[in-house]
């Protein structure tokens, strides 16, 4: 299509309302109240494609809003008591806390709906005058003449599967500003580009990856324990799957249960969501859900890489943000308070740039401070956890972990120096022929589910008359490989029934891909063993409507 797209003009532009892109804005703001600062969010609201467990370290907002407490607050509840357990399959090992490391102590943190925060941060931003526009999916990316990034557009609507303009078309829209900041979330897309485009990553280890899968229950009241985070490894993976389970008991009786997968496993016949199943029949779980209520289903990718994979954050026009930058703390499972404090650090060097004359040029002092900040700080003292863990397997890596998180913590020093990650989680994936089938229990429909009732749950919609957001490069390839070679793990790895293979009449298999379902974990982008998947955005509006996620 010719380029005839309306553009609008803003000193920055901002991809994504999440805790960095929201912190961002909001600081921008506080700097200069002039600035024009815009938010683009995919979701049909803020806070709709939000998920996580979550435990936040609030620290980072008290920085970002001072006495934010003294106002009407989202869901959450204060941390009261820490557990920590090793499961078996009949039983469990408790680990007392004087054992952990002291920054493993959830103690001052919070038990939130994350998605909420957001809507509350977004209400926050927008008393500012941060203009936020939901619902509106960036799809490309504007270069200006000399190659810097200078602005995003929007996705055309109205699109038919044929790739015709519908009856409903309307061309998507240039939104163009000095600075551009990408804070989509985990794998974003645009961002993989930008990385991409300007080798980004060049000099750093691979990105490693987790899924977390969530669901939402309202128990009964004799099982709840308002303020409890209960964490736990081991079963049901095996020693060589990295991964854990949490329990955060919310108020109103809520509990959010869920566990993350590291994607790096090997056995081409795991299933993650299936995992999650059999982990709630473990006999110290099961009873909190006796007679209580599912409300609420999710998952999502989760950024595992730490200090050794964080890219260069910094590129002509623009910054990499929060968990697009890989600035999750993995053994502590929080990302809120380096993706809001990455940011407020980052709203800090453009006002600055901004103020001083500047625009579309690489602000390199960002990239300069951030390990020396708050946020490499953090991720400085467990670099180790992560590929300790996957080396040496759950049991021997996690004890390297925890002594290597005491010797950063007591004498600022790590006896393992800092140790590199093996390679990209798509290349850990062995050939079937390597391991035997995982029979797992049919689901009961009051403990354990499937797929598709699960997404019905995530008020999942994608309109249908559309072309489909997940774009297999080479069709060919993925029947030779992923089919023949792996026996189809795009069955089992994606959490939301969106990937089958079916045989045709004629005795040759077909690869259907359920697009409807997706729930924007990015999964396939991540996993699959060709990287032959590439996960683009539906129109705006569409996928996940995530309630007190």
């Amino acid at each position: 299509m010719a380029d005839d797209r309306e553009s609008m003009d803003f000193d920055v532009v901002i991809v994504g309302a999440g805790p960095a892109g929201l912190a961002a804005a909001i600081r921008l703001k506080q700097l200069d109240a002039d600035l024009s600062v815009v938010v683009l969010e995919k979701g049909a609201a803020v806070g709709a494609h939000i998920l996580s467990g979550a435990v936040i370290d609030p620290s980072s907002l008290d920085e970002l809003l001072p006495g934010w407490r003294d106002g009407d607050l989202p869901l959450m509840t204060e941390v009261t008591s820490d557990r920590f357990d090793i499961l078996s399959r009949n039983g469990r090992l408790p680990v007392p806390n004087i054992l952990m490391p002291p920054l493993m102590s959830n103690h001052g943190n919070l038990i939130v709906s994350l998605g909420d925060l957001c809507r509350w941060l977004g209400e926050k931003a927008e008393a500012l005058g941060v203009e936020i526009y939901p619902g509106f999916a960036a799809s490309e990316v504007i270069y200006d003449r000399n190659g810097a990034v200078s602005g995003v557009a929007t996705g055309d609507m109205g699109i038919s599967r044929d790739g015709t303009p519908g009856p409903g078309f309307a061309r998507g829209m240039k939104l163009l500003g000095k600075y551009v900041l990408m804070a989509e979330g985990v794998r974003g897309s645009l961002s993989e580009r930008i990385i991409e485009r300007f080798e980004l990553r060049k000099g750093r280890d691979a990105p490693k990856y987790g899924l977390g899968i969530k669901e939402l229950w309202e128990v009964k009241p004799e099982q709840h324990r308002q303020g409890l985070v209960h964490h736990s490894f081991g079963w049901p993976l095996g020693a060589g799957t990295g991964g854990g389970s949490f329990l955060y008991h919310l108020p109103d009786n809520l509990v959010a249960v869920g566990l993350v997968v590291h994607l790096n496993y090997s056995n081409p016949y795991l299933s993650p969501f299936e995992e999650f199943q059999r982990f709630k029949t473990h006999k110290a779980i099961a009873p909190i859900f006796a007679g209580g209520k599912r409300i609420g289903y999710g998952a999502r990718a989760i950024s595992e890489g730490g200090w050794q994979s964080v890219p260069r954050l910094s590129f002509p026009g623009g910054l990499l943000l929060g968990c697009a930058a890989g600035l999750v703390n993995v053994p502590r499972i929080k990302g809120f308070h380096n993706a809001s404090r990455s940011g407020m650090l980052a709203a800090e060097h453009v006002a600055a740039a901004i103020a001083a004359g500047r625009a579309g040029d690489e602000i390199s002092a960002f990239e300069d401070s951030w390990r020396d900040s708050a946020i490499g700080q953090d991720l400085w003292r467990v670099r180790n956890v992560k590929p300790l863990w996957s080396r040496f397997g759950t049991y021997l890596g996690i004890a390297l972990g925890g002594l290597d998180m005491w010797c950063n913590t007591l004498f600022k020093w790590s006896p393992f120096g800092t140790v590199g990650h093996s390679g990209p989680d798509h290349a850990a994936l062995d050939p079937a022929a390597r391991h035997q089938p995982i029979q797992y229990d049919k689901p009961d429909g009051v403990l354990t589910f499937d797929r598709l009732s699960s997404v019905f749950l995530s008020n999942t919609n994608h309109e249908e008359d559309q072309p489909i957001h997940l774009k297999v490069l080479d069709p060919a390839l993925q029947q030779q490989s992923e089919l023949e070679v792996f026996q189809g793990p795009s069955a089992r790895y994606c959490p939301a029934a969106v990937y089958e293979w079916q045989t045709e009449a004629d005795g040759n298999p077909r690869f259907v891909i359920n697009a409807q379902n997706c729930v924007h974990c990015k999964t396939c982008d991540i996993k699959d063993p060709n990287q032959n998947i590439r996960w683009v955005p539906p129109q705006g509006g569409e996928g996940p409507v995530y309630p007190r996620m």
